[in-house]
């Protein structure tokens, strides 16, 4: 299993830099958030072995599952799915990152009890790009007001956008909706945001979101490989 996540890792980093040679970028540019979610603690150390450090999962209690197996690994567990304000709390001591703030009221919760931990967290707004109900995710027209509301809260680092695509086969719809967090993302530095970063893409649409800017795609099935517990409903299947 170790040769074939090897040879897994070794192919999706070769086209995430042909992606960007593609784009007119530097390969390089844009890194890979393994998506671990429903794989267990074997099968992420073989990642660690390999070099990678950041693991993005959908739900709190998997991040707790884990944690303690994996506690000799140094690994960073980047919260991507769905927050609930009720776990906040877990997420603040367990968690390096959070890519799903979208709401005021996960904001202060989470900057609450990250205050009473001592600690100052990356945080990526999810911003919702398709009109699918499925989809969590701040309204665009929410934006600018949003980020003004969360420089208020010194316990989290705003550091820039997160989407996910509109499930389809139409490639032009999905890179619609990269391109449309791009905007977001340019309109609001220039009203004098700092966001860097670009969360977008997963395993089957990461070239669109790269063309269009994104500095991070979150992957999954590319690299491990068919979940063997799909759950649509946090994340699509090809994540």
């Amino acid at each position: 299993m170790e040769a074939t996540l090897r040879a897994r890792w070794e192919l999706l980093r070769a086209r995430v830099d042909d992606a960007c040679r593609a784009a007119g970028r530097s390969p390089g540019d844009v890194e890979v958030l393994p998506v671990s979610k429903t794989f267990g603690p074997d099968l992420i150390r073989q990642a660690v072995d390999l070099g990678l450090r950041r693991f993005g999962e959908n739900k709190v209690q998997e991040i707790k599952d884990k944690y303690e197996p994996l506690a000799d690994c140094g690994i960073d567990w980047v919260m991507i799915g769905h927050l609930q304000t009720n776990k906040a709390g877990v997420v603040a001591r367990l968690a390096a990152e959070v890519q799903s703030v979208d709401r005021s009221r996960l904001a202060a919760t989470l900057d609450r009890h990250l205050r009473a931990e001592g600690r100052v967290m990356d945080v990526l707004v999810q911003v919702k790009t398709s009109d699918e109900p499925s989809k969590y995710g701040l309204d665009p027209g929410r934006l600018l007001p949003f980020l003004d509301e969360l420089a208020g809260y010194p316990s989290l680092r705003v550091r820039g956008l997160m989407t996910l695509a509109i499930n389809t086969d139409n490639p032009d719809a999905v890179r619609g909706c990269f391109r449309r967090l791009r905007e977001l993302r340019d309109d609001a530095v220039a009203r004098g945001h700092d966001l860097p970063r670009l969360s977008m893409g997963m395993s089957g649409d990461f070239p669109l979101a790269i063309a269009e800017g994104a500095t991070e795609v979150r992957i999954g099935t590319a690299l491990f490989g068919a979940r063997p517990h799909p759950d649509s409903f946090y994340w699509p299947e090809n994540g």
